[in-house]
């Protein structure tokens, strides 16, 4: 008997094993079209927010999946339109990656992205990212630096949230 496959289902898992099929053997985790930033572990994020290489790769194999760009090794085969747009979103996750974990940590408030799944910021980056600058993290009340953060313009407010993900990766760490 023939065995009826269901379009929608089949084009869902089709761009999950894109988007996340990687991920889920990088990670050991389960991913889907409905992963937000806000479902990843501690330790994804935790691993997502250090710089270096294997972020990085992380990211390409993500968004080069969404994107159908290939595999995150042929990335230095793109043309550079396709490359520039790679490290754009690849920036921006990690910058939403890093402020979801100072979320965790309480150090910030209102995430504009937490709205929105890994797919849609990949494929709607430029109206995520304006959204994302419309309304940027602040930095919470309970924090020890508030009272210094508060006195600061709205430029030097984000800046500062900035400044402190080094010391935010270092303290997740160490509470992981």
């Amino acid at each position: 008997m023939a065995k009826i496959v269901n379009i929608k289902e089949y084009r869902t898992r089709v761009i999950e094993d894109k988007a996340f099929g990687h991920w889920n053997r990088r990670f050991g985790e389960s991913y889907g079209e409905t992963t937000k930033v806000s479902d990843l572990s501690d330790k994804c994020i935790y691993l997502l927010a250090l710089s270096g290489d294997e972020s990085t790769t992380a990211y390409y194999e993500l968004i080069m999946g969404i994107s159908d760009l290939g595999k995150a090794s042929e990335f230095s085969f793109l043309n550079k339109k396709n490359q520039l747009r790679v490290i754009d979103i690849h920036l921006f996750l990690a910058d939403q990656v890093r402020f979801e974990m100072m979320r965790r940590l309480k150090w910030i408030k209102n995430l504009p992205s937490e709205g929105y799944t890994l797919i849609e910021m990949v494929r709607s980056f430029d109206k995520v990212d304006a959204v994302c600058r419309e309304a940027p993290p602040l930095l919470s009340e309970t924090h020890r630096a508030y009272n210094y953060y508060k006195e600061l313009t709205a430029r030097d407010k984000e800046a500062f949230i900035r400044l402190i993900i080094p010391k935010a990766i270092e303290v997740f760490g160490k509470e992981m």
